[in-house]
């Protein structure tokens, strides 16, 4: 299953290193990230394949919230249907 990670916040030193540890220690495989700092605030979009992860969807997505709150940035983390479904204009 494919999930996208969005985190934005202002930008400091470090978010991309975190979310990468923290999502290489679930053995959740990154495929593609886009990301970009505007004026201070750092925004990021991740696509990951979470196949062979070694957690469920559910506590990817809450380890990942609490990471995003000790590092002070937003992170959400779903699955990529309900991303898209979500995001379809």
């Amino acid at each position: 299953m494919q999930v996208v990670l969005t985190i934005v916040g202002k930008d400091k030193v470090g978010i991309i290193a975190r979310v990468s540890n923290a999502l290489a220690d679930m053995n959740i495989n990154i495929i593609n990230i886009n990301q970009n700092i505007m004026q201070g605030f750092f925004n990021m979009v991740l696509i990951a394949d979470m196949e062979g992860a070694s957690v469920t969807l559910a506590q990817a997505r809450d380890a990942m919230s609490a990471l995003g709150k000790d590092i002070g940035v937003e992170i959400r983390l779903q699955s990529e249907e309900i991303f898209t479904a979500m995001h379809r204009i």
